[in-house]
């Protein structure tokens, strides 16, 4: 799926539930200008308002990113990702609207429709907002979520902790703590990121 796509496969699933935008806001505790905004494709999220969305709907996070359904086992090339599922996120709260790159969201369990966790290899672009330290938006979900440093540098915050991680560094975190990652250098840094989420 293209980024593009993001918006009008959440606006299916809604209207396949015959559910209002405010309906689907309210279930998933966002506002309604937010989903509007999302399903025009006017706005990338962080991950945290997509679980919302996902649990709302009663569907997976990767259903947003699966294209094709694959046997037990899924093989992701490297050759391959590059041109695969993506989703770019710019790191706002859900009541923020921002478009261009922040985080870059490559699925890497798209199309295994029984998987419990969810895989991504993701690119980390420099911040080119300016925040300053602590203005960092948080956000939180339920479940756990690991991450591996590939390249570049990583800000981490967790909580009230602030960690900066580098090639080769990895943390693993409960994920309903109030958390932020984003970049922690000038140059683009890449991870991979597992999350879990329970049922």
């Amino acid at each position: 799926m293209h980024p593009e796509k993001l918006g009008t496969r959440i606006r299916t699933y809604r209207e396949n539930q015959e559910l209002s935008r405010a309906d689907l806001a309210q279930r998933a505790d966002l506002d309604e200008a937010f989903v509007a905004a999302l399903e025009e494709d006017n706005i990338a999220p962080s991950l945290g308002p997509l679980i919302r969305l996902a649990r709302a709907l009663g569907v997976r996070l990767g259903t947003f990113m699966d294209d094709d359904a694959c046997q037990d086992i899924c093989v992701t090339r490297k050759a391959d990702r590059q041109n695969t599922a993506s989703i770019h996120t710019a790191s706002v709260s859900p009541t923020r609207n921002a478009k261009g790159k922040g985080l870059v969201f490559h699925s890497l369990g798209a199309g295994k429709t029984d998987r419990h966790m969810e895989p991504f290899y993701i690119e980390i672009h420099p911040n080119e907002n300016g925040m300053a330290e602590g203005e960092e938006p948080l956000s939180s979900h339920e479940g756990e979520e690991f991450i591996a440093v590939l390249s570049g540098k990583v800000l981490f915050v967790h909580g009230k902790d602030r960690y900066v991680l580098e090639e080769g560094d990895s943390i693993y975190f409960n994920s309903i703590v109030p958390h932020y990652v984003g970049s922690g250098g000038d140059e683009t840094a890449t991870i991979h990121a597992v999350l879990y989420l329970p049922c």
